[in-house]
């Protein structure tokens, strides 16, 4: 019992320590930062396209991995553009993409940008009656992260709930979830949540809309798959104008991965 209740205080030292290393050797760092950001298909409040605009939104905040929502990929809408890879360019970061649905010739959908390049990913097919939707899973070395972008109807929200714990349950390692879960907190998709995640972002700051928000709808989860989270700061980044979501991100530790001998 005295283990058990050590080894928490001794990951957060170790973590504090990890953040202050963070700044001069990041490639050191035992912190990961992940940020999620519903782009608005890069059409901010202004009805302006912008890539460089979200890209100077994403290169500020300096993510190691973001979840991204409402991207096109050679649609007649932007241009042919493949818009996750306009922003990949911009950013530097390795763009990996789920289309959810086929629109105006090309597709829609999410994504991830990732300062490594997964090992594996895989997607799978997300309810929504307004529109399907898509749960997109990646696979890095110390990690795995998904990304989601939720129907606007609850039953939907509780189905995907279901086949996300389903699609998960094998994982051992750490495992993120971030996205626009289109629910509040306290509603029944989020307690469904929470019974497989902890929730590491602050749902008491709000997200959206990003002129005037009165609502948390976009999170960042951990996997209680017997990891320890540590998480060392939260934001939600103040910038109205790029999207109709304001972006977010937290900084949590990596170190927590219940060293043998330690009853977590």
């Amino acid at each position: 019992m005295k283990q058990k209740f050590l080894y928490p205080i001794f990951l957060l030292a170790a973590c504090l320590l990890s953040l202050s290393a963070h700044a001069t050797q990041p490639e050191e760092a035992d912190t990961i930062r992940i940020m999620s950001y519903n782009v608005h298909n890069f059409v901010g409040m202004d009805r302006v396209r912008d890539y460089g605009r979200i890209a100077g939104v994403v290169n500020e905040a300096g993510p190691d991995i973001v979840a991204i929502q409402e991207a096109d990929s050679a649609t007649l809408r932007s241009e042919g553009a493949y818009t996750l890879k306009e922003l990949s360019d911009r950013t530097g970061l390795y763009p990996t993409y789920a289309p959810a649905i086929d629109y105006q010739g090309g597709k829609y959908g999410i994504g991830i940008l990732s300062k490594e390049k997964p090992i594996g990913i895989r997607t799978i097919p997300l309810p929504g009656r307004e529109e399907k939707r898509v749960l997109l899973i990646a696979e890095f070395e110390d990690y795995v992260f998904a990304c989601t972008h939720f129907s606007l109807t609850a039953d939907d929200q509780l189905a995907s709930v279901a086949l996300i714990r389903e699609a998960i349950k094998e994982e051992t390692k750490p495992l993120f979830l971030a996205g626009d879960m289109n629910s509040i907190p306290g509603s029944p998709p989020q307690v469904a949540l929470q019974e497989i995640f902890d929730i590491l972002s602050d749902p008491g700051v709000y997200t959206s809309p990003s002129v005037s928000p009165d609502c948390c709808i976009d999170y960042i989860y951990g996997y209680k798959n017997k990891h320890t989270y540590i998480v060392l700061r939260q934001e939600v980044v103040d910038e109205r104008v790029a999207s109709d979501h304001l972006p977010l991100f937290v900084d949590v530790c990596l170190s927590g991965r219940g060293p043998a001998g330690i009853e977590e």
